[in-house]
Formats: C-alpha cells, sequence, structure tokens
C-alpha cells in the first residue's frame, strides 16, 4: 500500500493541553508519527511517498476563507504581541454571547475560531497542519489515478475540524478534503467511515446538507465522551443532507463483540448507498489501553477492522486520526493496513 507522509508533521508540538478540566502534556504527540512510520517500516510492504503540493482553493471547497487566514497567521499575530510558547484560547462565544463578529485581537479570535482549550497553536502548526492535508489529498489521488488503496499519515489528525472552527488536536479536515478530492475526480458517491473513538464533529458538520456523501461514525456516547455536544443517533443530516449522515455511539466499555455489531450496520449502510469510493478516518484510540478512550478492543482485533474495510470492495483512502497509547499505536495502525493489503 502507498503511505504519504510529511516530515513536517514534527513543527507541530503542542506542549500542554486542557483535558478534562486539567493542564497536562499533550496526548497528540510527534512520537505517535515515529512509532507508526517504524512499524510500517518494519512491515516492509508498503512504498512511501511525500505529500504533494495542491493550490489553496482546494481548502476552500471544505473550509472557510476566513478560518483558513486565521490559522495561516495565528502565530506571527501572537508573536507580533511579545508572546511565545504554546497559544490556548481563554473565552468562547456561548450561549448569549455573539457570533456574528470576529474580535480583532488575536485572543478573541482565538476563541471565536476554537471549541476547546485543548489544540494548541505554536511556531509549526500551520506549516504541518498544511502538510496533512496534503498528505490526505495525495492519498486520494492516488486512489482516482488507480490504486487500490492508499493510506495518509497524517499529523495533525483532522475529523473535529470543521468548515470554521478547530479542536480536539484538528485544524484541517484532512478526510473530508480527501472525500471531496474523490468527488472532484468523478467518484459520484463518497463513503466516509469515521472509527476513531470520538465523533468526527467537524466531518459532519462538512457534509450536513450532502447527499453526495454519506458520513458514518462508529464512537463512544456524547453524554460522556469529547467532543460532547454532537454524535447522537437522532442526528441525521439536514436538507438534501437529511438521511445521509449515521451515527452510531456506543458506551464506554464497548468490546470488540460490540463494536463489530455496529460495523456491521455501517457496512451494511454504505453497500446501500452505492458508495463508488471510501474514506476511513483511521482512529484506534479504540483500544483498550488508550489512555483517553475507554472502549476494550485489544490488538488482536485490528487486524479484523482491516479485514472488514477491505471487504467492502471500493476503492479506499484511509487517513489516520487519533490512537494516543504511543507505543502500541504503530503495532495497531500496521495490523489494520497488513490486513487490508491481505484481503485484496
Amino acid at each position: 500500500m502507498d503511505v504519504v507522509h510529511s516530515a513536517l508533521h514534527a513543527g507541530h508540538d503542542g506542549g500542554v493541553e486542557l483535558h478534562r478540566g486539567q493542564l497536562v502534556p499533550c496526548y497528540e504527540c510527534p512520537a505517535r508519527v515515529d512509532f507508526i512510520e517504524q512499524a510500517l517500516r518494519a512491515a516492509g510492504s508498503h512504498t512511501w511517498l511525500p505529500p504533494r503540493d495542491f493550490p489553496m482553493e482546494r481548502l476552500l471547497k471544505i473550509h472557510d476563507a476566513d478560518f483558513i487566514e486565521f490559522l495561516r497567521t495565528a502565530y506571527p499575530r501572537w508573536r507580533a504581541e511579545g508572546r511565545d510558547g504554546s497559544m490556548l484560547p481563554s473565552g468562547f462565544p456561548a450561549r448569549g454571547l455573539r457570533r456574528d463578529r470576529v474580535p480583532s485581537g488575536i485572543h478573541g479570535a482565538m476563541g471565536y475560531y476554537a471549541f476547546d482549550a485543548g489544540t494548541p497553536i505554536v511556531p509549526g502548526t500551520w506549516e504541518a497542519a498544511l502538510a496533512s492535508a496534503h498528505c490526505a489529498m495525495t492519498a486520494a489521488a492516488l486512489v482516482t489515478e488507480g490504486s487500490r488503496a492508499a493510506y495518509a499519515l497524517c499529523r495533525p489528525p483532522g475529523h473535529h475540524a470543521a468548515r470554521g472552527t478547530y479542536g480536539g488536536y484538528c485544524f484541517l479536515n484532512n478526510a473530508a478534503l480527501a472525500a471531496q478530492g474523490l468527488r472532484d475526480a468523478g467518484k459520484a458517491r463518497v463513503a466516509l467511515l469515521d472509527v476513531d473513538y470520538h465523533h468526527g464533529n467537524g466531518t459532519q458538520e462538512i457534509f450536513w446538507e450532502r447527499d453526495d456523501v454519506l458520513f458514518i461514525s462508529i464512537h463512544g456516547t456524547p453524554d460522556t465522551e469529547y467532543p460532547y455536544f454532537l454524535g447522537y443517533a437522532d442526528e441525521r443530516g439536514a436538507g438534501r443532507g437529511e438521511g445521509y449522515t449515521l451515527n452510531l455511539p456506543l458506551q464506554r466499555g464497548t468490546d470488540w463483540a460490540g463494536y463489530s455489531a455496529a460495523l456491521a450496520t455501517a457496512r451494511e449502510a454504505i453497500l446501500a448507498f452505492g458508495a463508488d469510493a471510501l474514506v476511513v478516518s483511521l482512529g484506534v484510540d479504540t483500544y483498550e489501553g488508550d489512555p483517553i478512550s475507554a472502549f476494550k478492543l485489544r490488538k488482536e482485533h485490528f487486524p479484523l477492522l482491516g479485514g472488514q474495510l477491505a471487504g467492502l470492495g471500493l476503492p479506499t483512502v484511509l487517513v489516520q486520526e487519533g490512537g494516543y497509547a504511543v507505543e502500541d499505536i504503530g503495532h495497531n495502525v500496521a495490523a489494520v493496513l497488513g490486513a487490508f493489503d491481505a484481503a485484496g
């Protein structure tokens, strides 16, 4: 399988985040990619490629122009105020506050565009996020050019980033950009399956009113799990997109039996949709050892996941999302990709 990867990811090293009310070292760290790369290179069955360059207009098919400009200029504006270190917002336009004006100052603008205080911006964040997006778009291009599957080793991840907001470690929505790339290349119906532990709220928002991309997410229930405010089963899309969003929330402690049942439901929906291509938001934070998640999938279950994905028989773009048990992340990703390849 082709693997698309950029070393620029390492420039985004956030330092600290606010996690469940405590200031802690960032779980989303450069070492995640190091362990994945080691495991995939050890497997020896992958072709490594750098990302291609894409015009900024490609981003604007998914994200708002003012949001892109904010991300591009945020850290220079922060430095212009004489500050350094990690940028974290300290106020948000919650209920009863205005959202029709973007504050001119960097502190208010941060809170306007962010939806949490767990996604720091540092000097290399924009370059890393842009390279990550290019990895996903390159993997989509490889699939449209005839590859059965391609894997984008994206970091930072993307599925929490919406049209005009960032959070959940995500700045640009890599999976959505990949799906749009498939659509632009002539794939009429694209299924986007999110198997990360956390709901892909950004992806859902982006495709909420579209009927050409089916969005399905299997995730921890928002009653107790981040991002809390989206991902319930009654969220089904709107307008032309009504019925083209499928949420399958599961309780903390769900094991492979419960997870595989939800996966079977997702597979049935994808087949019923008549998808021409598949994008997978591949989070492996469903692993029992993940420090910020609560499913109980074991190492032997990740090859089963890869086989189930391959069994759909679709041209597939796999986009890396979460997974924070750093020393085991490489094994679990390699298991998914290896089983996918073997099923071909």
